[in-house]
């Protein structure tokens, strides 16, 4: 066998084990929308509604007791108007048999959204496209060095 074939066949078998593999109905997601109330989608991963799921919400200013809670519709939604009056990031847990999801939101003083929802902050994308550059670049200097 070719010496290169030594390392490409295990190489393409370690990346064929890596690849990320779905596994269905073990996650969650929580989709929200504000108007004057927050309205929550909690599905599963592959898409099925966590129909009457367990909702607890929580505030900034108590974190550990639940401030309200609830059960998903059929269809996993749930909505529930925040106190104005607390700002901060509110957190909102969703529960059904043993799987589950909890979602940050974070309220203004104004009562409405602040920062990103769900989204990365700019301080997150820079950061990660740096380190994605640092990685090109030293790959490229890594295999572009001559041999001795």
């Amino acid at each position: 066998m070719d010496m290169k074939w030594k390392f490409v066949i295990p190489f393409i078998l370690l990346l064929i084990l890596c690849l990320p593999a779905t596994a269905y109905a073990h996650g969650a997601r929580i989709d929200y929308t504000v108007n004057m109330t927050i309205d929550i989608v909690a599905s599963y991963d592959n898409g099925d509604p966590m129909g009457g799921a367990q909702v607890v919400v929580y505030t900034p200013e108590d974190p550990s007791t639940p401030w309200l809670t609830g059960v998903c519709d059929d269809e996993g939604r749930f909505s529930f108007t925040p106190d104005s009056s607390i700002s901060g990031t509110w957190v909102v847990q969703v529960r059904q048999s043993g799987h589950g999801d909890i979602v940050h939101i974070p309220i203004g003083e104004d009562g409405a959204v602040s920062g990103s929802a769900g989204g990365y902050t700019v301080l997150q994308i820079v950061l990660m496209s740096v380190c994605v550059i640092w990685g090109c670049a030293g790959t490229a200097l890594y295999f572009s060095r001559r041999r001795a």
